[in-house]
């Protein structure tokens, strides 16, 4: 079995490396300890349980244009900076296929999601509860990142999707908990073009899982409206 590991501060296009090894563990500057946490991972002594805080590409051509030539012009050939659009830019307005996505890890341990509670509707500015049971799958004891993300209708500077909640839950085979949260106005709010913190109606959608929905990671999703509009302070 071949296993990469990756010592890196950011993202890396490890293209050959997904399809053709068996693992790969991403261990950032781990410290004078890393070599330690590494060879305790890899021999299965410590269930690991890491997402990523990034979203791994598969290559520049993937982002904006114009970031990909600052990426690569000289110093005295910057270009000047005038598309401050954030489409394509951070998972939450990417519509491409990465690598690996923001929010993605494995573990030792499998888990599995049910049982979503929503509102069905809500007035702009009421908190939201949602709820959901979290099971550990696997043959082992392990921890999940719990990960709530909202997903926005097509409205003027709103994202695609973005994170919204998680936890950490620690739990023996077979074991089941149920984990929830309360969005708050700010949580279910997007910045519209002209920097206005807004709370707006439309159809949302909302998930709980192990990572963003419609990745393949295990989610449980569901939706709700949202009726009226709030402007919030900045």
């Amino acid at each position: 079995p071949l296993v990469v590991v990756v010592m890196s501060g950011s993202a890396i296009a490890l293209n050959w490396a997904k399809p053709n090894a068996n693992a790969i563990l991403q261990a950032w500057y781990p410290g004078e300890e890393g070599g330690t946490a590494i060879a305790q991972t890899l021999d299965g002594t410590n269930n690991p349980s890491g997402r990523l805080p990034v979203t791994l590409y598969t290559g520049v051509d993937q982002l904006p244009a114009q970031a990909v030539v600052l990426l690569h012009a000289a110093v005295d050939q910057l270009p000047e900076f005038t598309d401050y659009s954030m489409a394509r830019r951070t998972y939450r307005y990417f519509d491409g296929e990465p690598l690996f996505p923001f929010g993605f890890g494995l573990g030792y341990s499998t888990f599995a999601y049910a049982d979503l509670k929503v509102s069905e509707k809500i007035a702009a500015g009421d908190p939201l509860q949602v709820e959901a049971q979290v099971r550990n799958t696997g043959p082992r004891e392990g921890e999940e990142v719990v990960q709530v993300y909202l997903t926005f209708p097509k409205l003027p500077g709103a994202p695609r999707r973005a994170l919204r909640g998680f936890t950490r839950v620690h739990l023996k085979p077979g074991e089941q908990q149920t984990v929830s949260f309360t969005l708050k106005d700010r949580d279910l709010s997007h910045v519209s073009p002209d920097g206005i913190h807004l709370v707006r109606t439309g159809h949302y959608g909302i998930s709980i899982g192990g990572g963003q929905p419609g990745t393949g990671a295990p989610v449980v999703a569901g939706a709700f409206d949202i009726q009226g509009e709030r402007t919030l302070p900045r």
